[in-house]
């Protein structure tokens, strides 16, 4: 089937045509997105790591009050995220829903699943974190 990135990108205009979009190719990092609902998601092939990323940025920190917001987002992760979990990167104070999947085995149907679970989530609380 090709390597990781052939297969994946695969997948990804497969997920593409079956919702009726053009989700685009890959880029030369292996990178691609797209939007669902309020929620842009981002999928990256880690060749190096031989795993799936699937993010999307759901807000930022607030410059007070983040010990409240991480609590809330690790309460969240327990239970409200599916395969998902919040992550926060401490160079930008974005905060991105994530999922992780090695890539050896990986077939469309958890590709799909994982889409369609972090665009779902991150959908809800980008919303949700705005407020």
């Amino acid at each position: 089937m090709g390597t990781a990135r052939e297969r994946i990108q695969e997948f990804l205009t497969r997920f593409g045509q079956e919702r009726g979009f053009d989700a685009g190719k890959l880029d030369e990092h292996g990178g691609g997105q797209v939007a669902r609902g309020s929620a842009t998601v981002q999928i990256r092939v880690l060749d190096e790591q031989g795993v799936l990323l699937v993010m999307s940025q759901v807000g930022k920190l607030p410059a007070e009050g983040r010990e409240a917001v991480y609590r809330r987002l690790l309460e969240a992760s327990l239970f409200q995220t599916s395969d998902a979990a919040f992550a926060v990167d401490g160079k930008t104070d974005a905060i991105y829903l994530r999922a992780l999947r090695r890539l050896e085995g990986l077939d469309y149907e958890e590709f799909e699943d994982l889409v369609h679970t972090v665009a779902t989530v991150a959908d809800e609380w980008d919303d949700r974190l705005r407020k």
